[in-house]
């Protein structure tokens, strides 16, 4: 039902005549229409125990891959040297890839905050109309944009083929060999400037007040691979319940609270450590040994043991966390869970269960192995790939794969090659049997194997080999539906609906409500805490906009005066609550 404007700001202002709120109106006007304008800010995602959901209750599918470069000396995208950017992201999108993850430097977020963009030299642009490629990164002088202008471009980019993207902070320095480093401070960047727990965190929390408004940047995983070994002491990242400097747990969780502050709406991103302690007989810093060694080992960010006893939880609640392992095949390094003719099981048995795959078999919070892949060798790694992807198709596990990037040293990618031709454009080889692999474990419908984008309004791609999540959900989830969860009908989160009915003064009455639903007063996002993101949700309800998470929790949690009614009472109480007027909701 469509609620007018005018009505909802009549009954805001009565009731804070009545109550004596000294609130202004106009705020809430104002927060009214800003939400009617907005027509394409509704792709945000939250979690729900192990899965992630839409801003309708619908669960979603991160499928995607890596693509590396503004975490390197280049500053940019790699193979923007001799690929136009529109070809190459069609590509990505026609082949179902959802969403990219981009790894990127602190030291280059620094120079964006400043007001001082680091120059890439990676790119080639030009407007000549014979020769037009990468003519947006062009100005009108001829001369090539800085890194975040070219940045703000491919986003611009992405929203248009229906990609969705998140960034990874890889590493301190702009460095090509970055990864290496064991921690997010304590670096300097190429111009001397040391970067401090402060500064990451600043210009992380920086570009995700930039890109509050824009839900083409989904999230941030806000360091790539916290590693060291325990005997390296304060020099490598642990996962322990101190406030140490070097304690990665308790440095995402203040770094998840500083970007919540400006974006409730962000998908919060962690990895794991390498190492953890094996009891509290054991010392983080003391000497290793071989006879009684004192730690557990793990690849680089996959070591989630933590979580159990010290899980990240930010001020806001749990909503937009998702853990983010790593994990590699033999090829990479041969671990000592390679040493036998492994399965799946002896996989779990002896490293993902306890190390990560716990986190989302008992309903923790979502998975999202943000690093996967390698070469195909016909042998072991090519079969710890196949056993890995068709886990994580079986569990809802979302997933980007390393990597688009032809210069990944030690797993290869995506693609092989390019060729750029003024007529016919970017030339783009694929390496096909790695992507067949892959492609598997793309977000697809079942039989005529669509591949499902994030975006309500884009549709994935531009050859009809791509769905829009409105599509999905209206056309094919309840007919074919896709491979989540290893091959599933429907998908909407569901629930029992309550009956609504209007009267003429454009209200909703409750006459029924579901039995287990939280009852959380205000908490429209089933969340179990009441925030910032629920008022904004309750206001697009009440526009007829109905981005909620499920009609179940508007309906019971909304109405927060319990009057059987929703209105702009409830949404003057909820903005009182919030601006700490009044301290709660009336019994």
């Amino acid at each position: 039902m469509k609620f007018k404007q005018r009505f909802l700001a009549l009954a805001v202002s009565g009731v804070m005549s009545v109550a004596c709120l000294s609130t202004s109106v106009l705020p809430v006007q104002q927060m009214l229409a800003a939400t009617a304008a907005d027509s394409n800010n509704d792709d945000w995602l939250h979690a729900d125990g192990s899965r992630l959901y839409d801003s309708q209750g619908n669960e979603v599918w991160l499928t995607g891959a890596n693509w590396f470069g503004f975490n390197c000396s280049e500053n940019c995208a790699h193979y923007l040297w001799s690929a136009d950017v529109d070809d190459l992201l069609t590509e990505v999108a026609d082949r179902g890839i959802n969403i990219i993850r981009f790894p990127i430097s602190t030291e280059l977020l620094i120079s964006w905050m400043n007001g001082e963009p680091n120059e890439v030299s990676s790119v080639s642009a030009n407007n000549d109309p014979f020769y037009p490629i990468n003519i947006d990164f062009c100005n009108t002088d001829g001369s090539i944009k800085n890194s975040m202008e070219i940045f703000d471009i491919i986003m611009q980019k992405c929203k248009k083929y229906g990609i969705k993207a998140f960034v990874d902070v890889h590493s301190p320095d702009a460095n090509n060999s970055g990864h290496n480093y064991n921690l997010w401070y304590g670096k300097e960047t190429s111009d001397g400037v040391m970067v401090t727990t402060k500064l990451w965190m600043d210009s992380i929390t920086w570009l995700a007040k930039k890109y509050a408004n824009d839900d083409t940047l989904l999230g941030y995983d806000l360091k790539n691979e916290p590693h060291g070994k325990g005997q390296e002491g304060t020099a490598a990242a642990k996962w322990d319940g101190s406030t140490d400097e070097n304690n990665w747990a308790y440095a995402a969780t203040q770094c998840a609270n500083s970007i919540l502050k400006v974006n409730p709406n962000a998908l919060i991103l962690i990895e794991g450590v390498e190492q953890s302690v094996k009891s509290d007989a054991y010392t983080w810093g003391q000497p290793d040994s071989k006879t009684d060694p004192p730690y557990i080992p793990a690849w680089w960010g996959g070591n989630l043991r933590g979580v159990k006893d010290y899980p990240v939880v930010p001020d806001s609640g749990t909503s937009q966390i998702v853990y983010s392992p790593h994990d590699y095949g033999p090829s990479v390094y041969a671990q000592t869970w390679f040493d036998k003719d492994f399965t799946t099981q002896t996989l779990l048995d002896d490293y993902w269960y306890d190390t990560w795959a716990y986190v989302n078999d008992q309903n923790i919070a979502p998975l999202l192995v943000g690093e996967w892949g390698g070469y195909m060798d016909g042998a072991e790694n090519q079969k710890w790939m196949e056993l890995l992807r068709d886990y994580m198709i079986s569990h809802h596990i979302n997933h980007t794969f390393w990597c688009l990037n032809t210069n990944s040293g030690d797993t290869g990618g995506l693609w092989a090659g390019f060729g750029y031709q003024p007529s016919t454009g970017t030339d783009i080889t694929w390496e096909e049997d790695k992507y067949a692999l892959f492609e598997k474990s793309l977000w697809q419908t079942l039989e005529s194997g669509k591949y499902i984008g994030l975006d309500h309004q884009y549709p994935l791609g531009v050859n009809d080999t791509g769905l829009s999540l409105t599509e999905f959900y209206n056309s094919y989830a309840d007919t074919e539906g896709s491979n989540l969860d290893g091959g599933t009908i429907g998908g909407n989160k569901g629930g029992t609906k309550p009956v609504q009915t209007g009267d003429a003064s454009g209200e909703t009455t409750t006459t029924a409500t579901s039995a287990d639903m939280k009852t959380v007063k205000g908490d429209v996002c089933a969340d179990g805490v009441f925030d910032l993101k629920d008022m904004v949700a309750f206001v697009k309800f009440l526009l007829g906009n109905d981005i909620s998470q499920n009609k179940d929790y508007i309906i019971q949690n909304g109405d927060v005066n319990s009057d059987g009614k929703l209105n702009g009472i409830d949404l003057a109480l909820m903005r009182q609550v919030l601006a700490k007027k009044i301290q709660d909701f009336p019994e």
